[in-house]
């Protein structure tokens, strides 16, 4: 891939994020290429990228020699380089062993390493170098995720002339959680580095402004956070979403129809097909999940004839150790309930532990029935819009976790509290159960707000909210008496 000209040096849009959209792909003649990688961001943010001679900052996935900057189908990548040590101690340590646990209400136990965040500190510079080396004069950054949550305050130190906004894709704690981290402080003065900081959720926003005001010091009122030097931060919910309509389109396809019964017969045309999609990660409540549908079959409440439980397990993080032990506990529960309740060609549970396309993940919500997204904790969870993108019919049942982003938004689903075994089960014989027209009602409703709120929307709105924001050189605003 050709370098990109100096003509080319600089974006006016520029966007910073752990990975970049594109995997590096070796052929077997050594030749490196570069493919697309799928995930709603980069389709939402394509358009106004290109608008805006955009430029996209990340890792390419791999410890290997980066390229130059290049241009590939029409966008700017800018490739950021990792040691095999940054990734262990900066990638899967403190993002992944330290602040993804701590994010996600402890559900596994964080690590405290000082060399995890010495590494955390000396990437999310590099991060910001970069950034500040492809800015525009006056451009707009967009740093995205809890892996470079220094990058904002580290980078308006080099260019205080940017816009600069953070996006939080995961949850934030409340205090009592996230005060636990030696490292508070600093994470906070990261973020206050951004103009606008944004979460999935209006709960999240309220927990940083509050710790800001805790353990920092500065004023606050509502949504806003009042520097000493002038600056006025905001920090507000903007819930991120799909590509609807391409979903749909997707689901409506003929192949994707076709692949759909395909499965139903593979799976020996059971009544229902109840479904499970996620990386393979503690935060998702697989394994009571799977534990509540065993149960249900035990107990005669429903049998082999009637319904199969799909689960897939997308690869996640797999040199993490407690993600290996995860894998290891869901293999043996699977095989328990499979020797003990299965029959030959008839097994209550599908599990496959692999990656799929998005015309595989299409099909298989076209095939479902019900679909299960019982996260312990999630900041919003696609998955659950995605199948609900693909119920074109205004047919189906989705089953979902109180404590998902998501659930704010799809009040119809059938929402379950995945701590509680046998309210979850209670839920999924409510889904399995339901008339045609309660589930067409419920179905109609939580596609509607899918459609409204698509991703190309969130990412419109917090652009715009950004834009408008208080320039850094704008005379000093004083917080209401009130706060």
């Amino acid at each position: 891939m050709p370098p990109i000209s100096r003509k080319r040096a600089t974006a006016d849009l520029v966007v910073v994020a752990n990975r970049l959209p594109v995997d590096r792909v070796v052929g077997d003649d050594g030749e490196t290429t570069w493919r697309r990688s799928p995930g709603g961001l980069v389709s939402a943010l394509e358009p106004v990228m290109r608008a805006n001679s955009g430029a996209w900052i990340g890792w390419p996935g791999d410890t290997g020699d980066v390229p130059e900057p290049f241009v590939d189908e029409g966008l700017t990548l800018v490739p950021v380089a990792l040691s095999e040590r940054e990734v262990a101690e900066f990638y899967e340590g403190f993002s992944n062993g330290t602040l993804w646990p701590l994010y996600h209400d402890l559900v596994a136990k964080p690590a405290f390493h000082r060399e995890w965040w010495d590494a955390y500190v000396k990437v999310n510079q590099r991060f910001a170098d970069a950034a500040a080396r492809f800015a525009a004069k006056d451009a707009t950054v967009w740093v995205q995720d809890y892996q470079l949550q220094l990058v904002p305050t580290m980078l308006r130190e080099l260019r205080p002339d940017l816009r600069i906004g953070f996006y939080l894709h995961i949850p934030f704690p409340p205090a009592e959680l996230f005060s636990q981290l030696p490292w508070r402080r600093q994470i906070l003065e990261g973020l206050l580095g951004a103009d606008l900081v944004g979460f999935q959720l209006t709960g999240a926003a309220q927990n940083f402004v509050r710790l800001v005001r805790q353990r920092v010091g500065h004023k606050t009122h509502r949504d806003s956070v009042y520097l000493p030097d002038g600056r006025v931060v905001l920090a507000k919910a903007f819930p991120i979403s799909i590509d609807t309509e391409g979903f749909e389109e997707l689901a409506r396809s003929e192949s994707v129809g076709a692949r759909a019964k395909e499965i139903r017969d593979d799976l020996g045309n059971p009544r229902q097909v109840f479904l499970g999609i996620d990386r393979l990660d503690y935060t998702k409540g697989i394994y009571a999940r799977l534990r509540a549908f065993s149960e249900l079959i035990a107990e005669g409440r429903l049998t082999l004839e009637d319904v199969v439980f799909v689960q897939v397990a997308t690869p996640s993080r797999e040199r993490v150790d407690q993600y290996r032990i995860l894998r290891d506990e869901i293999d043996r529960l699977v095989g328990r309930v499979n020797g003990d309740l299965g029959r030959i060609g008839r097994p209550a549970i599908s599990y496959l532990h692999s990656s799929f396309p998005r015309e595989e993940m299409a099909a298989l919500y076209r095939a479902a029935d019900v679909m299960v997204v019982t996260p312990f904790r999630d900041g919003m969870n696609l998955v659950a819009k995605e199948y609900v993108a693909c119920r074109y019919d205004d047919d189906g049942a989705l089953v979902l976790s109180e404590f998902a982003g998501a659930a704010n938004e799809l009040r119809q689903a059938y929402l379950v509290n995945p701590y509680d075994i046998d309210g979850m089960k209670a839920q999924m014989m409510e889904a399995f159960a339901a008339n045609g027209r309660d589930l067409t009602r419920r179905m109609r409703a939580m596609r509607r707000t899918v459609a409204e709120n698509d991703v190309s929307r969130w990412a419109s709105s917090f652009l715009d909210q950004l834009s408008g924001t208080q320039p850094t050189h704008s005379k000093s605003t004083r917080p209401p008496k009130e706060s």
